[in-house]
């Protein structure tokens, strides 16, 4: 058997499909993209999109909890780094390896939430390392070179319980005090004007006892003069009927 002998299983290679080669293939003139439109154009991907429709994904409820925004970035620091940065003089042996030692020797650069240590490498170095967190191989390693892993994780803050305030004696509000003497004032107007009113309708109903008293004085003074007129001239006939 020689190489160019060698073949696959029938049907695990495909070729793909040559399209816009002729109508008699089948994906000639518009290739299967259809008449015109977006779609049928290049450089276009509608995706998500159902004519108009509520989409699948907006369909369907959202579960579940995602903890992207609220989860702690820590700046990882390998075994590995850690003894090339002894071997280099960056790192002293002799004293604790803290974040800012890790920050001094170049090793750490933005420290975000903390630093985690990590096995990758080899430690042969003695030390005393202070980190955030580490994982369970590199506390070990550490360790088995005679050295201690400190983890300082950074406490956790508590709200206080609010404490109980004594309940104060709340007065009117002054909103209900404005409205209050707003509503005085606009009785007090009514009542006035009604009173202003009642002695006006009081003023012109005298008025008027006072115009028919002067009317009804009027006629009776002319009554009285017609009847002594007539009492005259029935006296002067009566004497010339004499005469």
């Amino acid at each position: 058997m020689k190489l160019n002998q060698i073949d696959d299983n029938p049907g695990a290679r495909k070729g793909r499909i040559r399209v816009g080669r002729g109508i008699g293939s089948g994906k000639g003139r518009t290739a299967g993209r259809g008449m015109k439109g977006q779609k049928a154009r290049s450089g276009v991907a509608v995706r998500g999109f159902e004519g108009g429709q509520m989409p699948v994904y907006r369909r369907l409820p959202r579960r579940g909890f995602n903890n992207t925004d609220f989860r702690a970035e820590y700046a990882v620091v390998n075994l590995g780094r850690l003894q090339a940065a002894v071997d280099a003089g960056r790192l002293d042996p002799a004293r604790p390896v803290t974040v800012e030692a890790l920050k001094a020797a170049g090793l750490v650069g933005r420290v975000r939430d903390g630093v985690r240590l990590l096995a990758k490498g080899e430690i042969k170095a003695r030390l005393a390392i202070e980190v955030t967190g580490a994982s369970r191989p590199a506390i070990a390693a550490v360790e088995k070179a005679g050295g201690t892993v400190k983890i300082a994780r950074p406490p956790k803050v508590k709200e206080k319980p609010a404490e109980a305030k004594p309940a104060e004696a709340k007065g009117p509000d002054k909103g209900q005090d404005q409205g209050e003497s707003a509503g005085k004032g606009k009785r007090k107007d009514k009542g006035k004007d009604k009173d202003k009113g009642q002695e006006a309708k009081g003023q012109e109903a005298k008025g008027q006892d006072k115009g028919k008293d002067k009317r009804t004085d009027k006629a009776q003074d002319k009554g009285k003069g017609k009847g002594k007129g007539k009492g005259k001239g029935g006296e002067t006939e009566g004497a010339e009927g004499s005469a």
